[in-house]
Order: structure tokens, then sequence, then C-alpha cells
């Protein structure tokens, strides 16, 4: 059904308004037959291969079709020697679809590069996977990338209703009935794929036996049994993994608890290893939570030995708990910019070397070459502080790193961190 469905000019596409939408680039492209080689990139279901059918279409250019986990050098050779055979195509250019192009290794991507530079073969590539990691720099820069999104769900009620009405690909001759909330339920489901969408709809067809008005009849009960599972967009090896992690952390640190259980739902119902999201979020809790409430990372780093200690299901409870706990506390990423500032130092200049005050004296006749002399031990004078303590090399006197901010806990630091270096000869040299 999927296939039968797709789009034969740029009047059946649906979707992808933002580049195939009339006046949007791709649309001129193919409108005037002036197409320069492309990637189209994006989730699976959501039009690529239907672009290149469209294209394949509408171009009077000699067009060829390959799929890379199939295709070879040899293949790609092929089409370059019959694209340059005058006789059989006197304009002695084609275009070439390459659906995953991604599957190509580095050899078979160097083989269209000439053909593509020279102009011989206009290159259509279509790939689930982020061209800029997957596909050879060289041929990206001799391509416009296309991203699509994934299909809305009135884009993939409307296909589903082109396909009921359809009596030439579709199910128009049918006697059938789809009810209203099966349809909002298919294209809820369908996780913005079309061919999941008009696969399922096939398959609730095929199954479903007339009822007394001799009517096919698809109700929500036909279309979970045909699905069994809403799709997810997350492959676990791909750019999804990275993009939902991304977010889930950004939410954390933007302290959205909201949008945190959103994205760690999305991950677990996907399969991601939960050991794998509690230590995203330890590092959440020290990177952005910090001293703002140094708690934190003691629920975080429970909660990861918890996680290990139960499993799935029930740690899902327990990466929920400390996911909140983290996107509601207040945030400070004072301690480990500090850090990053004096590994700068210690990378770039001249950090000098610990006081000799400051030197441990572990063999008998080390105090007289001065190590340790003048030490004073902070817990016998008042406050537990020694304030006339240098503690910084030399060379380093005057440095400050670590700034705290007034956010939770870390507020009560900075009073009495501004008192402490009020009282000591240290300043900060801005």
């Amino acid at each position: 059904m999927a296939y039968r469905m797709s789009p034969r000019t740029l009047e059946d596409f649906v979707g992808q308004e933002h580049i195939i939408g009339p006046g949007k680039l791709l649309n001129r492209m193919i409108q005037a037959d002036r197409i320069s080689s492309i990637i189209l990139f994006g989730p699976p279901g959501t039009g690529k291969t239907s672009i290149a059918r469209i294209i394949a279409n509408t171009t009077k250019a000699a067009f060829f079709k390959l799929n890379a986990v199939t295709a070879g050098v040899k293949d790609i050779k092929q089409v370059v020697e019959d694209t340059q055979n005058t006789f059989m195509n006197p304009t002695g250019k084609s275009v070439l679809f390459v659906d995953e192009i991604h599957r190509f290794n580095k050899a078979q991507q160097d083989a269209l590069l000439p053909h593509v530079e020279d102009g011989t073969i206009v290159l259509i590539g279509a790939t689930t996977e982020n061209p800029y990691f997957e596909v050879n720099k060289a041929l990206i820069s001799r391509s416009t990338v296309f991203m699509l999104q994934p299909l809305k769900s009135e884009h993939i009620k409307k296909i589903i209703s082109m396909t009921l009405t359809d009596k030439e690909r579709g199910l128009g001759n049918l006697p059938l009935k789809v009810d209203e909330d099966a349809m909002e339920l298919l294209a809820q489901m369908s996780g913005g794929d079309a061919r999941i969408a008009l696969n399922a709809l096939e398959l609730a067809v095929l199954t479903t036996n007339t009822n007394e008005e001799g009517e096919y009849h698809v109700t929500t009960d036909v279309i979970m049994d045909c699905i069994q599972k809403k799709v997810v967009r997350y492959d676990k090896s791909s750019e999804q993994h990275y993009d939902n992690i991304s977010a889930f952390i950004k939410s954390m640190r933007g302290s959205d608890p909201d949008a945190a259980l959103l994205y760690l739902a999305k991950a677990l119902y996907a399969g991601e290893e939960p050991e794998f999201l509690a230590r995203r979020i330890m590092i959440c809790a020290s990177e952005d939570v910090g001293m703002a409430n140094p708690n934190a990372l003691t629920v975080a780093v429970a909660a990861a030995q918890a996680v290990q200690m139960i499993g799935m299901p029930e740690a899902r409870i327990i990466l929920g708990h400390a996911a909140v706990m983290v996107a509601t506390s207040p945030k400070s990423n004072s301690a480990h910019t500090a850090l990053d500032k004096a590994l700068e130092d210690v990378e770039n200049k001249n950090t000098g070397e610990a006081p000799m005050h400051l030197r441990n004296a572990a063999a008998k006749g080390m105090e007289s070459l001065g190590y340790g002399v003048g030490y004073k031990y902070a817990h016998s004078y008042p406050g537990n502080i020694v304030d006339d303590m240098e503690y910084m090399p030399e060379e380093m006197k005057g440095t400050i790193y670590y700034q705290p901010t007034a956010n939770g806990y870390e507020a009560k630091i900075k009073e009495w961190l501004d008192k402490r270096r009020n009282k000591n000869i240290r300043r900060n040299p801005e």
C-alpha cells in the first residue's frame, strides 16, 4: 500500500512544506528540471524516496537508481558508462538516486565523487543518518542537504484519507469504514512515518471480516492490534539517540522537569540502557547543579547504584526521581568552570611549584631543606582558618578561579568566601 500510494507529482506530495512547498528551493528545482546534487536526510517514511520518484517522473535526464545496501563500485561504474554512452544518452548526463547512501563505504563514495564533481552525474542521496557524519565531506560540499521532518498528525490523516478514496491505487473500491478516532490513533501511533500508517491500515483491512452491512469496519481496537506498539524514532546507534539525550540533559539544566521526564520516557521506551541514563544524571548533578545543591549528586549517585541493584522496570522510578531532583535544583556550574580555568592555566602558564611550607617532610632531615617549615595547622586557629597563610605558588598569587553564584546553598558559600577573601592578601587581578 505504501508503495502504491507513493506520490507521482508535486501536487500529490503531502508534508515537508519547508523544503518542497510552493516557491521553496527544491520545488523550484524540480519544476524547472534544474536538479543539482542533493542529499535528502530524515526519518523513515517522511518522503525521501517519494521525492526521488517525483524527480524521476519529471526530469528529462536519464534516471538511475541504486540501493547502497546491495550496490558496489561496479554498479557505479556501469551507471557512469551508460551515462557517457552518447547513443543511449545523448545529453551525457544522468540523475542517480542512491537510497541509504550512508551504507556506501569510503571507496564507493570516492568512486562517485569525480563524476558528481564534473557534472556527469547529478546525485540524489537519501539517508536516515546525519550525512555530515556518514557521507564523504567532498560529496557533502558538492550537494545541497535537505532535512525532512517527521510528518505531522494532520499529514498522516490526509494521506490516509487520500488512500481511502483513491480507487486506482488505494482502497476506494472497498466498502470500508474507518472510525474517526481510529484514524486519529493511527496518525498518533505511526510516529510521523507514513509508511507505517499505510501498512497498518492495509493490514487492518486484510485481517478484518465484513460486518452485517458488508463493510470492513476499522476501529481503534483493530488499529491497536495492527500496530501493537507506538513507533518512537529512536535508534540507540544513530543520531536520534544523541538528539534525545542532549535534549534530556539540557532540559534538566534548564530546570524543566516535565521536558526532562518526557525525554527520559522516550529513552526508556526505546530500550535505552538505564545505567547509561543514570550516568548522564550524575554528570548533570555535578556539572550543572554543583554547589548550588550538593545533595543532588548524592541523590544521583544513590540512584545509579539503586538502578544497578534493581534493574528494569522498577529502575524507571528511581531514574525519574533523580531526574526531577536535578531538574528542580538551583543551578551553578561554578565549580567545574573554576577547574577548567585552572586546567587551562596548568596547560599554558608557568604555574610554579607548591610553596615549601605546604610540602610534606616525608623523610628525616627534609625539614633542614625547608619542607613543611612555617606551616600552620588550620584547626589550631579561630574559625579553623589561618588568614596569613599563602597556599598558592608564588607565580600564581592573587589568582581566583572559583566564583560562587548566589543560587541555592552556594549563596551561603559566597557570603562566607567573600569575607574570607577580603581578609586575605590575595586579590582578584581583575
